[in-house]
């Protein structure tokens, strides 16, 4: 671990378009404890446009489009882009080579297009529900989830092989145990917070297992994980968090 600002600069640089430049020689890996951080400071951002839009007399349905939105345009769709790409490789590839080729082309297909729709539609329909109550719980619930989704990441890295030599993961590299379990910590930490118990200990076995079915089909497919099966993994844990929340709360 380097300094905590030098980590935190790698990480916001890493996870958010903000004017944030990692220092020189710093990889992710190094980093990674600092990824929940970068996603409360995302699911916050997200949730001050909630806020906003239901002041001024916004319907829950259109203010959680705009924290949605703005959510992907503070991290410039990394993640989104992730999850479309493994979408159309998964779908489209019949065999390993044909699957990695698809994944690093950089247009969309269909596979990826639904997936988009599905992960949007299902993120702001469980806002939108928690915002039929109020601002509060969705603001609460979008920090929730933004950590809670990039905390795994670490452990996810560690976890699965990386399927190729180069790309972001590979440059990323490996976090250690210590890396990212501290990460896990801190979105533990802020899960309680945010939503209390019950729900984080639901919610953290649901991103168990969908993470663990991401994790099976991606050794399946590609022998293990890329930079968009990270990106899937993302959009994964952030799904099952809000969808927990809007069930429970």
């Amino acid at each position: 671990m380097g300094g905590i600002s030098t980590d935190l600069r790698a990480g916001l640089a890493f996870c958010t378009r903000l004017p944030v430049t990692a220092a020189d020689g710093t990889r992710l890996a190094d980093a990674a404890w600092t990824l929940p951080v970068a996603g409360a400071l995302i699911g916050l951002i997200g949730g001050v446009c909630l806020y906003v839009g239901m002041a001024v007399g916004l319907p829950p349905f259109a203010a959680a489009t705009l924290a949605v939105a703005a959510t992907a345009l503070a991290t410039g769709c990394l993640h989104e882009d992730g999850l479309a790409d493994t979408a159309d490789g998964f779908g489209g590839g019949r065999d390993r080579a044909r699957v990695l080729e698809i994944m690093r082309d950089s247009r969309i297909g269909t596979y990826g297009v639904i997936a988009l729709i599905v992960s949007f539609l299902l993120r702001i329909g469980a806002l939108s529900s928690l915002a039929a109550g109020g601002a509060g719980l969705p603001v609460l619930a979008l920090i929730a989830a933004h950590t809670g989704a990039r905390s795994v990441l670490p452990l996810f890295m560690r976890a699965v092989p990386r399927a190729r030599a180069d790309g972001l993961s590979a440059n990323a590299g490996q976090p250690s145990p210590g890396m990212a379990a501290i990460a896990i910590a801190i979105a533990v930490v802020v899960a309680i917070v945010c939503l209390g118990l019950g729900p984080t200990l639901v919610s953290a076995l649901l991103a168990a297992a969908a993470l663990a079915l991401l994790a099976r089909m991606s050794i399946h497919k590609i022998g293990g994980q890329t930079g968009d099966v990270l990106g899937a993994a993302e959009q994964t844990g952030e799904i099952s968090i809000l969808l927990t929340a809007a069930a429970l709360l």
